[in-house]
């Protein structure tokens, strides 16, 4: 057996391993990569280190970090709280405020699960108050967050521009961004009116002046996903065991006096520094890493008492998946492997078959395991196929393969799928699970071929 076979059996592996138990595949990456490259291909372990990826590591501590502080002193929770206001009563309107302050966080940093995390439980919350379908209501907030996801300044967009330019691809950060929110909201605007919207659209709520809105939840330090972060391969089982534990989601009534945050004034600050990040990375063509931990001690050193756990919310699980990953990428990259299997591909008769074959790979092992594993697996192995001259347009197939791969989080399989099953109030669990499952079925069937007739042959 070749080292590069045996290299892409330990990738295999990997993905096995994490689906089945709940293990950080960055863990398993790490541990692969220091096996497989010095048994199989005899690497020195200078070496391996080297592959390590220092500044998207700084770029993913950065914007968590400033994600977090964020949270902690009450600007999402003021956020979501103005957002749902100001539909005054509109009950069609709040799936889709639910969907756009999720992709609003995905866009300024948030990992998707933990956005998720965050919105779901006050989303399911008003559709069990409102009467809204609750498989709608929470579809629309996974595709909000898949929605804004590829943001330039995004964790999956970071990652998935690296790479690209990494790799010396043409890099087209808005056509990402637009082409993976644009099959997103398109998607959610279909399930809007097959389940329920019509209705939605012809009602209202009883009340003055306004939606009531609960005291929410989202800004307690050390507590639930959104402070850890996730790995994406969560069990189902453990997400439902949490969900008993704590008793009721987020949404929840509490004495204003028991609320953590900042003033306003400072949660002002803290929106001024979110979008001083996007103008600074993208005008101005700083790094955003720099950018997101200078910002983020700023806040800081304004308030350090209520900041002083900031730095234990920064998504260190997520971290170590996507460095593990990309550091096991690096091993594969230096023995072979990706030109190996970007020959493979680039060999089938048909260059469109063989990228639409890619995108399935990524959809199916997506809907199971890790996006962002997905993401920064995959694209690599793709590399060679792309320089080969195929006629195949990078920036198109790279928008394809973004999109196979995170849409496909609907999947109760998923830690996606996983929050919203767990989180979802007055419902069949059986019964959501099945519809849940059967939805993410037919997206990791049809997604791909959507995707790929529309962003590489049209």
């Amino acid at each position: 057996m070749t080292p590069q076979l045996i290299s892409i059996y330990a990738l295999c592996a990997m993905f096995v391993v994490a689906t089945i138990w709940p293990v950080n595949m960055g863990v398993l990456a790490f541990v692969s990569a220091f096996l497989v490259g010095t048994l199989a291909a005899g690497m020195q372990t200078k070496d391996i280190i080297a592959g390590f990826p220092g500044s998207l590591f700084l770029t993913l501590v950065g914007i968590t970090y400033l994600f977090a502080i964020a949270q902690n002193n009450g600007t999402i929770d003021w956020l979501v709280r103005l957002a749902v206001r100001a539909v005054r009563g509109r009950i069609a309107a709040i799936p889709w405020i639910m969907f756009g302050i999720t992709g609003a966080l995905t866009a300024v940093g948030a990992v998707s699960p933990a956005a998720v995390a965050i919105i779901a439980p006050i989303a399911l919350g008003f559709a069990s108050k409102y009467g809204i379908n609750p498989l709608l209501m929470g579809l629309l907030v996974i595709h909000g967050a898949q929605g804004g996801g590829f943001s330039p300044i995004s964790i999956y967009g970071g990652i998935t521009n690296t790479i690209v330019a990494k790799a010396g691809l043409p890099v087209n950060e808005l056509y990402t961004f637009f082409a993976s929110l644009g099959v997103n909201l398109a998607v959610s605007v279909l399930l809007f009116f097959l389940m329920g919207g019509r209705k939605l659209l012809a009602a209202r709520a009883g009340v003055i002046n306004g939606v009531t809105v609960p005291h929410v939840e989202v800004a307690v330090p050390q507590r639930g996903p959104q402070a850890f972060g996730d790995s994406e391969a969560e069990a189902l089982t453990e997400e439902m065991m949490l969900e008993e534990h704590r008793g009721d989601p987020i949404v929840e009534d509490h004495p204003e006096k028991e609320q953590v945050g900042g003033s306003q004034a400072y949660q002002i600050l803290t929106l001024i520094g979110l979008i001083a990040l996007a103008v600074l990375v993208l005008a101005f063509n700083l790094d955003i890493g720099f950018v997101a931990i200078t910002i983020g001690l700023a806040l800081s050193l304004i308030a350090p008492n209520l900041q002083k756990r900031a730095i234990g919310q920064v998504s260190w699980p997520e971290i170590m998946l996507i460095t593990g990953v990309s550091t096991y990428v690096v091993v594969l990259e230096k023995m072979g492997t990706i030109s190996f299997v970007g020959d493979s591909v680039a060999g089938l008769t048909s260059p469109l078959l063989a990228a639409l074959l890619l995108c399935f790979i990524g959809a199916v092992v997506s809907a199971f395991a890790s996006s962002t594993a997905v993401l920064g697996s995959l694209i690599p192995l793709a590399v060679p196929f792309l320089q080969a001259g195929t006629g195949v347009d990078a920036v198109g197939f790279i928008g394809a393969m973004a999109v196979s791969s995170t849409i496909v989080d609907v999947s109760p399989f998923s830690t996606n799928g996983a929050i919203v099953l767990a989180t979802a109030k007055g419902v069949d669990r059986d019964a959501f699970f099945r519809k849940l499952m059967g939805y993410g079925a037919l997206v990791t069937v049809v997604a791909p071929i959507i995707v790929w007739l529309l962003l590489i042959v049209i």
